[in-house]
């Protein structure tokens, strides 16, 4: 089968490897969609993002679904053709922090396409998978597009779990890419009565009005655009960062109300954080990263029609078509979600 196998930055090269059967546990699947997400781009572009770096050639991707072809033994609850989406979080169950009830920060991760561990985890950007059907939630009354955007929609539901009772309150989400349209969306879910969206690019900003911000602001136009919202030592409950911009992350500590909580979700690097003001105002500064029971969550609110996906996924390319499909993922004034069809 053909897999898509990042060599470095700008070293994209689809080519063989190896199908295997799935053992007890386990299913095999055809993939569907892929959507190429942000670390994807990080890998592409600079071969890593921060201290992380591609130590060999690894297989992208970690946004899919699929198609179950095989069974391994034992496995119950799903059948062959059943459309799944695939988690591509595999915590081992029996660190320190697995046994904590924290899978998602588990000290033997098996993430898909990460570099983080070397040798590293290969990713799901191939024409087969084998996956424990402990991963595999079924997807049923959604489309191939739409079951691939769990992963994603469950780091956006995992944020705003971390940003606390959100009921009638007021938030700012900084940062418009698909990370931010979905936290918008997850946000209103679950309850806020005023959404602020902030963003450089107009584009990402139209996008925002469509997810349900109420207000979209455009920072590079107008830098000073969040000012009125610094008055009487701020305004927003909840600021949930999505850019990984240092500017950003200030501007969403000036505007929080005290005791309000910010949520850094998005990760570019270490930033320099104004802690006197975090200090003054007993802010909640809190981190977001990835999720575990919210995957399943997620699949559920897209089944029932309580978050709608579709509108995000903007394109999509043939595997043959990576190169064009990483060139246009690339280009934020165009597209939002782009997926690959296997």
């Amino acid at each position: 089968m053909k897999a898509l196998f990042a060599h470095g930055a700008h070293d994209l090269r689809l080519e063989d490897c190896e199908a295997i059967s799935p053992g007890p546990g386990e299913v095999a699947l055809r993939m569907s969609r892929g959507g190429i997400c942000g670390s994807d781009l990080h890998y592409y572009h600079n071969g890593g993002f921060g201290t992380v770096k591609l130590r060999e050639p690894m297989i992208l991707g970690h946004e899919v679904s699929g198609t179950i072809t095989a069974l391994g033994e034992g496995v119950v609850g799903l059948a062959l053709g059943d459309l799944v989406a695939v988690s591509p979080s595999r915590p081992c169950g029996a660190c320190a922090q697995c046994l904590r009830g924290l899978p998602n920060q588990c000290l033997n991760m098996r993430f898909y396409g990460s570099a983080m561990p070397f040798p590293h985890i290969q990713g799901a950007f191939r024409e087969e998978l084998v996956a424990m059907a402990s991963q595999c939630v079924k997807a049923v009354g959604l489309s191939a597009a739409e079951a691939a955007m769990a992963e994603p929609l469950a780091v956006c539901l995992h944020a705003t779990r971390q940003a606390g009772d959100l009921l009638g309150k007021r938030v700012l989400v900084t940062g418009c890419g698909p990370i931010g349209q979905l936290c918008i969306l997850a946000a209103r879910r679950a309850g806020a009565a005023e959404i602020v969206a902030t963003d450089i690019a107009a584009p990402a900003l139209a996008a925002a009005a469509t997810s349900g911000a109420d207000l979209t602001l455009n920072t590079a136009e107008d830098p000073e655009a969040l000012a009125p919202y610094t008055a009487n030592k701020g305004t927003f409950d909840a600021a949930i960062e999505c850019s990984g911009a240092p500017q950003a992350l200030a501007a969403c500590i000036s505007a929080l109300r005290p005791r309000g909580t910010l949520v850094q979700l998005g990760l570019s690097g270490d930033m320099s954080v104004p802690m006197m003001q975090v200090t003054a105002k007993e802010l909640s500064l809190k981190g977001s990263f990835r999720f575990h029971e919210e995957f399943a969550i997620a699949v559920a609110l897209m089944q029932k029609g309580l978050i709608d996906v579709a509108p995000l996924i903007t394109h999509s390319f043939p595997l043959a078509d990576y190169a064009q499909a990483f060139t246009t993922a690339s280009d934020k004034s165009r597209a939002m979600k782009v997926q690959l069809e296997f």
